[in-house]
């Protein structure tokens, strides 16, 4: 019966789309808050390394190169500081001496940099917004979406209202106001924005016109936008440099697509994807690797809801043919009626009950391998393996060590051969139990594992022929969804509260 309530909460959120106001013409407010410093705390110069430029650093692919951050730390080992900051999921983003990230605090958004020496906000922007995209609290936020840098600018992205550029002392350069998201689900607003060649992507898949757009990052120019099929995605494109050109990889519901950066034109696809898909894929050695699952898949047996007749059956709704609030109030779907009641007439049918179970059935969960090359559907073509076992919930996968590493909730960890597909090892319940939202990170031959309730981060060795843990930290005691950021020999954790720096003490 548990197994299933895992697809209960997903449907759930899914069936729990909510029209919001669109948002047009609101100016940007400034917060003014140390915007004065010596300009000594905060030298950002274009010409330093972009240490960790967007959602799971340089390339999207996770990994620190020529980095040291400490294997050992907590709150009382190698912390360099913390800070309490707003609440919100995006992962901080580094460059130079600036770390940024995005917050929700009193229903207000706001684009927050601190230095990243010593913890010390430097400036805080608040983007405008009516009304707050619709989210399941705790398990989502209107401040979810990482914001990207080039050295120049930092652009930051809301659900909530649209895509914001600033410099690096916090001035508005521009604006895209959009509409606010119908998201196909509680979570809210997951993809976050990527740079390449001075363009913007922005992939954005809502119950209405899903679309992927790209802007001029000097000005904020519309320079292409195309329309998308795919009603929910909570996962952030992927570059591919392939060569025929850079390819905007983007996964969603039912398919993965390759679009041509400078065009827009969708070169191939392939079919068979996770419903409800998290992960990002990831690139290595000229080849492109993903690694998703989500449940209810129609072949997953553990996570099928019960039939709607069921329902009746154990509720004695028999008769009425529906589910009533009251019918439901000593059953685990109590907490849930409101969520399935998608037109609020106070009573589930049929169609609203087996209509995103549908949804989810068409769940096709795997890992696989993709050569370039291709045009149309290459699902046949150009797929190099695929494996069935170990696929992640919400975590993108590692390549690292000669190794495909991915992470499953239970703290399950599964290493393939990323040339072969070969199976180095398979689910071993290596690193702390429990979920995981923040993806792996990687830095001087070592894997760092964020669980999500008790922020616990185990290390293992990369490159290993079975799991060998390294470190296993003591828990931050707070939520951590972020992935983390590594740049300057030091790891940053963004949890529920606060924000930590770990570095080795000198």
């Amino acid at each position: 019966m548990m197994r299933w309530m895992y697809t209960l909460f997903l449907i759930a959120a899914l069936n729990n789309a909510i029209l919001n106001t669109p948002i047009w013409g609101i100016e940007t407010t400034n917060s003014k808050n140390n915007r004065d410093d010596k300009a000594s705390d905060r030298k950002e110069s274009v010409d330093q390394k972009l240490s960790w430029p967007q959602f799971r650093g340089p390339g999207g692919n996770g990994i620190a190169e020529n980095q040291k951050p400490p294997v050992e730390f907590g709150p009382k080992k190698n912390l360099l500081w913390k800070i309490p900051v707003p609440s919100g999921f995006s992962s901080p983003i580094i460059t130079g001496n600036l770390l940024i990230l995005t917050g929700y605090d009193q229903d207000k958004l706001y684009t927050i940099a601190y230095n990243s020496k010593d913890g010390k906000e430097l400036w805080k922007v608040q983007a405008p917004t009516k009304k707050i995209e619709p989210f399941l609290k705790g398990e989502g936020s209107p401040a979810a979406s990482t914001p990207v840098t080039d050295g120049e600018r930092i652009v930051s992205y809301f659900g909530s209202c649209g895509l914001f550029c600033y410099d690096l002392s916090g001035k508005e350069l521009w604006k895209m106001e959009l509409p606010t998201v119908e998201t196909k689900n509680s979570f809210g607003t997951g993809v976050s924005p990527i740079l390449a060649d001075g363009i913007v992507i922005l992939q954005r898949d809502e119950t209405k016109q899903s679309k992927i757009l790209a802007v001029d990052l000097k000005d904020g120019r519309l320079i292409w936008e195309k329309s998308r099929q795919s009603p929910c995605s909570w996962s952030t494109p992927t570059i591919w440099n392939t060569p025929e050109g850079k390819q905007i990889v983007t996964t969603g519901y039912k398919l993965m697509i390759g679009y041509d950066l400078k065009t827009g034109n969708e070169l191939w696809h392939i079919a068979g994807m996770p419903s409800a898909v998290c992960p990002t894929a990831v690139v290595s050695n000229g080849n492109l690797f993903f690694s998703g699952w989500s449940p209810g898949a129609a072949e997953d047996k553990d996570t099928q809801m019960p039939s709607f007749d069921a329902m009746l059956k154990s509720t004695g709704q028999e008769k009425e043919g529906v589910l009533s609030r009251a019918s439901l109030e000593n059953t685990q779907m109590k907490n849930f009626f409101d969520s399935f009641d998608s037109n609020k007439d106070g009573k589930i049918s049929r169609n609203e009950w087996e209509d995103p179970i549908k949804f989810m059935s068409a769940s096709v969960n795997s890992t696989f391998a993709v050569k370039p090359g291709g045009k149309g559907d290459i699902s046949k073509t150009h797929v190099l393996w695929r494996k069935t076992k170990g696929m992640p919930y919400v975590p993108s996968s590692l390549i690292y060590g000669g190794q495909f590493v991915i992470v499953k909730d239970g703290g399950l960890v599964t290493a393939y051969d990323p040339k072969s597909g070969k199976e180095i090892y398979v689910l071993e319940r290596a690193v702390a139990a429990g979920r995981y939202y923040a993806s792996p990170v990687a830095a001087n031959g070592h894997i760092y594992f964020t669980s999500l309730d008790q922020g616990e981060v185990t290390v293992l060795k990369a490159g290993a022929e079975m799991p060998e843990v390294i470190a296993k930290n003591p828990k931050l005691g707070e939520r951590v969804a972020a992935t983390p950021a590594i740049a300057d020999n030091t790891i940053f954790i963004r949890g529920e509260k606060n924000l930590y720096a770990f570095a080795e003490k000198k």
